[in-house]
């Protein structure tokens, strides 16, 4: 599975980009999103790195299968 980043409620902060250790967030037409190729949940992790660090609630989620 992978995480996405829900456009309106991104507030294109950037905190989330430097904090992916796939290198799977980055800019997208004025805010940031996830390659779905490139990420893994953080797996291993409790928590992928994205959503402890994102400040706004629901903006980070997993994609729906």
């Amino acid at each position: 599975m992978a995480m996405q980043i829900d456009p309106n409620l991104c507030t294109s902060c950037g905190d989330c980009e430097p904090q992916c250790p796939t290198e799977a967030i980055g800019p997208k037409k004025g805010v940031y999103a996830i390659n779905a190729d490139l990420c893994n949940e953080c797996e291993g992790e409790d928590l992928p790195h994205c959503v402890s660090t994102c400040m706004e609630d629901g903006c980070i989620t997993p994609i729906e299968a």
